[in-house]
């Protein structure tokens, strides 16, 4: 079975979650919308500790695929 992506409908899905996200943050306060994101990036930047990869490691993984994508075309 393969599963095709559809750039259009998933283009469309994220556009509507980014409208309906900045009308929520549109109507609440702004000590309940940074709490949130405060909440949210702490998180992150707490699980970058289970990340593997090196920032050094990352990046080289990073130029290799454009590398690669540049060579295709």
């Amino acid at each position: 079975m393969e599963l095709k992506f559809n750039r259009k409908r998933n283009l469309e899905e994220r556009l509507e979650f980014v409208r309906l996200y900045a009308r929520w943050v549109k109507s609440v306060s702004n000590e309940i919308w940074s709490k949130q994101q405060a909440e949210f990036i702490n998180s992150l930047m707490q699980n970058t500790k289970n990340f593997k990869l090196s920032p050094e490691d990352y990046l080289r993984m990073k130029e290799s695929v454009r590398r690669i994508k540049i060579s295709l075309q």
